[in-house]
């Protein structure tokens, strides 16, 4: 039986040692007055936009420095340990998890944007046309498996026990009219394209990485929807460094217009830009979340 607690332990609970030089330049902390070099920690170092964020920096006199790491528990310690100032590639549901379950104390300082988690097909244009009993693959991480049963539930596939939360496992199901697949995130599209599934929930990366255009969506979640708040995606830093002047500048070029088009075509516009939110705000949803991962776990 997978529950919330053995699950999140299972993904999350494990550090492991960082291959990364400590090289951060946190001398702000102390008197807060800041830096003029930025060492940042990414799963996508290489994408255009990273060189537009560097040059749209440099013209504040900021230096970054952008480090590839493809672990997030690693990006997450790099910043907790000193050796990264911050990263940039979570969203507030998996910071939480990292924090509750490492004893981290990282917090956000500013959106980036949410991403969307659709459900595709191959066989079928609508959720409609999907048969009784249908086989729907589904990331079998926590973070995506909670948010893919809540989008099932959304189009109207299963039901939940008492509507079901970001926490959500599959023995909270009371009802389903398809047959779950839990798979790794990295096969939900193999899981489709090789009739293991007659549909699947895919993330935008691995939608795009697998070649399923936006004409292969039959769900689709609202991104203005205020229930996908904890998966609204930030810059993360050390709790002591949540006040450096450089955050502000950093958060100011990653939405330039130069940087947002970027990021949106490399994510073929599926995506929903979030500047209105401030550090404060994206910590207060972060600390509801992690109260609600400890009580959970009690």
């Amino acid at each position: 039986m997978i529950t919330r607690r053995t699950a999140l332990a299972a993904a999350l609970a494990t550090s492991v040692s960082l291959p990364l030089a400590a090289c951060s330049s946190d001398a702000s902390g102390a008197d807060g007055g800041g830096s003029d070099r930025i060492v940042i920690g990414t799963d996508d170092g290489n994408e255009p936009h990273w060189e537009l964020l560097r040059t749209r920096l440099a013209e504040d006199g900021i230096e970054l420095e952008v480090q590839t790491v493809n672990d997030g528990v690693q990006l997450n310690q790099g910043v907790q340990d000193g050796a990264l100032d911050v990263n940039l590639f979570q969203h507030l549901i998996f910071l939480s998890q990292f924090n509750v379950n490492n004893g981290g104390s990282l917090v956000p300082v500013g959106a980036t944007a949410v991403y969307p988690l659709a459900l595709y097909s191959e066989e079928f244009a609508s959720v409609e046309e999907l048969p009784e009993g249908a086989t729907v693959a589904i990331p079998n991480n926590p973070t995506n498996l909670a948010r893919g049963l809540l989008n099932l539930q959304t189009a109207g596939l299963l039901a939940l026990q008492d509507g079901g939360n970001s926490l959500s496992t599959p023995d909270e199901i009371t009802e389903s009219s398809v047959e779950l697949l839990p798979v790794d995130s990295n096969q939900t599209v193999s899981a489709l394209k090789d009739g293991s599934a007659q549909a699947a929930i895919v993330n935008n990366t691995q939608a795009q990485k697998g070649g399923l255009g936006d004409d292969l969506i039959i769900f689709e979640e609202d991104l203005e929807n205020p229930e996908l708040d904890p998966y609204i995606n930030a810059f993360v830093t050390r709790e002591e460094l949540a006040e450096d002047p450089r955050w502000e500048k950093l958060v100011a070029a990653y939405h330039s217009p130069e940087v947002e088009e970027a990021v949106t075509e490399l994510n073929q516009g599926n995506l929903k830009f979030k500047t209105e939110w401030t550090g404060p705000e994206l910590t207060e949803v972060l600390h509801g979340l992690e109260d609600e991962l400890r009580g959970s776990e009690g």
